[in-house]
C-alpha cells in the first residue's frame, strides 16, 4: 500500500513526462558500439546502425547498455556516442532512449545532463555497479529523475524484488518503466501484472527475447534484444498485436535459430550479423575474451543461418 504523499508526488510529475504522451512499448534494441579496425569509436557508423534499426520498424532504440559493450567505453566515447544516436537525423521514427548509468551519482548526473540536452525520448540506467544498499539504489535514480524532464528506465539486475521495483518507481515521479533482468523474468512478469501499479507504465524485457512469446503473454510492452535481426522481433510482435498467434509463433522459430547462435558466441557475433548485412565494415571488439571463440566455423555457421531466414528479413 502506498501513501497518499507518494501518489500525489506521482501524479504532480506527469507532466514533466512531455515526449511521453502515449505509453513506450514495442522492439527497443540494444544497439552495439561499432570500432574503427584500430579500436576506436566509430560515431559515423553508430550513427548508420540508427538509420538501418529505423528502416527496419522498430519503436525505439536504446544505447548505451551491457550488450553495447558500455564498460569498455571511456567517459567521452559514452558522451560522443550519445550525440551521434540522438542527432542521426530527422524524422526518425523509432524513441531514442539513452543510457545515463554510472558507478557513483556526480558521473551518472553528468550524462543524464548531456543526455537532457540532447532530446532523447526517455533515459535508462543500470544501479551502480556492485551496489547491494537499496536505499542508495533509490537514492541514485531519484537523483538521475530530478535532473531530467524525461521517462526514465531503471534496469533491474541482481535481486532487486519486484516489491522493491514498484516501491521505487513510487519514490521517484518520471521512473515510468523497466527493463527487467534480475531473477526469472516470466513469474516477474506475472508478479508486476498481479501488483497492477499505477506507478509503472510498462516492463521491458530482455536476454534476447529467448520467450518472447510467453512474455507478451504475460503482459510485457516490450523487449531489448540485440540489433542484428531486429526486424524478425518486429514480425514477431506484428503478428501478436493482430491476433495471428501462430503465425507469430512460426515467425518467433526464426528469431530462435539466431538467438541460439548469438547466445553461443557473444558480442562478435552480434556485431558480425550486421557486418553481414552491410551496416558494419567489420565486427571488431576491443576484448579479446569476447572473440576467443568466435572462430571461422562460427562465422560460418551465422552465414547460413542468416541466409536461411533472408526472406523474413526487411532490409
Amino acid at each position: 500500500m502506498y501513501s497518499r504523499r507518494l501518489f500525489l508526488q506521482a501524479l504532480g510529475a506527469l507532466p514533466l513526462l512531455g515526449k511521453d504522451s502515449k505509453p513506450l512499448g514495442g522492439i527497443f534494441p540494444i544497439v552495439q558500439t561499432p570500432f574503427s579496425d584500430d579500436g576506436k569509436l566509430d560515431p559515423k557508423t553508430l550513427a548508420e546502425e540508427i538509420r538501418f534499426l529505423d528502416r527496419t520498424g522498430v519503436q525505439g532504440v536504446v544505447w548505451r547498455q551491457l550488450a553495447s559493450e558500455y564498460f569498455d567505453l571511456t567517459k567521452s566515447e559514452r558522451l560522443a556516442g550519445m550525440e551521434a544516436v540522438a542527432s542521426t537525423g530527422n524524422p526518425l521514427k523509432p524513441a531514442v532512449v539513452l543510457g545515463v548509468q554510472a558507478d557513483d551519482i556526480d558521473t551518472a548526473l553528468e550524462y543524464t545532463r548531456a543526455a537532457e540536452k540532447l532530446n532523447p525520448s526517455a533515459l535508462i540506467a543500470l544501479p551502480p555497479r556492485g551496489e547491494k544498499d537499496n536505499t542508495k539504489v533509490v537514492a541514485y535514480y531519484k537523483a538521475i529523475g530530478e535532473a531530467s524532464t524525461r521517462p526514465l528506465f531503471a534496469q533491474t539486475i541482481g535481486d532487486m524484488s519486484v516489491k522493491f521495483v514498484i516501491s521505487m518507481a513510487a519514490a521517484v515521479p518520471n521512473l515510468r518503466y523497466i527493463k527487467d533482468e534480475a531473477g526469472q523474468t516470466l513469474p516477474r512478469l506475472s508478479e508486476y501484472r498481479r501488483r497492477n501499479s499505477e506507478f509503472i507504465r510498462g516492463v521491458f524485457t530482455g536476454a534476447h527475447g529467448k520467450t518472447m512469446i510467453d512474455e507478451l503473454a504475460r503482459g510485457a510492452a516490450g523487449s531489448m534484444p540485440a540489433a542484428g535481426f531486429a526486424d524478425l522481433y518486429v514480425a514477431v510482435l506484428e503478428s501478436w498485436r493482430a491476433g495471428r498467434r501462430a503465425e507469430a509463433m512460426e515467425r518467433f522459430s526464426k528469431v530462435m535459430l539466431l538467438v541460439t547462435e548469438v547466445s553461443a558466441y557473444g558480442i562478435p557475433a552480434l556485431k558480425y550479423l550486421l557486418e553481414l548485412r552491410g551496416v558494419f565494415p567489420n565486427h571488431v571488439c576491443r576484448s579479446a575474451a569476447k572473440n576467443s571463440i568466435f572462430d571461422e566455423e562460427a562465422r560460418k555457421s551465422l552465414r547460413e543461418t542468416l541466409e536461411f531466414v533472408k526472406p523474413q528479413l526487411r532490409v
